[in-house]
Formats: structure tokens, sequence, C-alpha cells
């Protein structure tokens, strides 16, 4: 029921900025919280930003904190993350995910923790 389809990606040199966008069906917004992760090759899927449905309430991977920000436009059903400062490390492909659950212990930082993905968007910082 819900998708996801995340669009920003692209090339671009160290030091320099990109933003991410992940358009929610009708009323995927609304969902209990979204995130962002991150895979690059031959590694894990890991966390790097979550946002709550309210927006008041956001998250941070330690190694994104200060350059990255998650936010949302519920009007618009859109999820963005501005990346800042963007290092070689930051290259992988990059997906946003909802979860219609409430918090029952599980941590927004896990996978587990979300049921709906979108497709990737390709990020690739150059020194």
């Amino acid at each position: 029921q819900v998708q996801l389809v995340e669009s920003g990606g692209g090339l671009v040199q160290a030091g320099g900025s990109l933003r991410l966008s992940c358009a929610a069906s009708r009323g995927s917004f609304s969902s209990r919280a979204m995130g962002w992760f991150r895979q690059a090759p031959e590694k894990e899927r890991e966390f790097v930003a979550a946002i709550s449905w309210s927006g008041r309430d956001t998250y941070y991977a330690d190694s994104v904190k200060g350059r990255f920000t998650i936010s949302g436009d519920n009007a618009k059903n859109t999820m963005y993350l501005q990346m800042n400062s963007l290092k070689p490390e930051d290259t992988a492909v990059y997906y946003c995910a909802a979860t219609i659950t409430p918090y029952s212990g599980v941590p927004l930082t896990t996978r587990q923790r979300y049921q709906y993905w979108g497709q990737g968007t390709q990020v690739i910082v150059s020194s």
C-alpha cells in the first residue's frame, strides 16, 4: 500500500552538497516515522537519519551529525535529506523507509523498525 520513491542523487565533489527527496503515496507521510539508510558496495545497510510523524524528533548517525539535516513536508507527502560537507565516505545508495507501527522497544535506528522501502538513489562523492 505504501510506496516510496527517492530522487536527488548524483555525482558531487567532496565538500559539496546534495538534497535527497522521498515522495510517498497518498497518506504515507502520516506514518509513525520515516528514515534514511544507505548502503555502500559490499557493506551492510546502515542508519543515517530518522524523523517522527510530528517532525519534532529527529535522530542522526554519529557520522553525519552536523552535516546532514532530515525534514518533512506533510502537505506534499515528501521527506528530505539535506547533505552538506559531503565526504567520499558518504558514497552509497541511499534508501528512504517508513514505519506504520507504534513504538514497541525497537529504535528508529534499526532496519527492522521499518516496513516500507524505496528503490534507492545513488550518491557518489569524489575526492
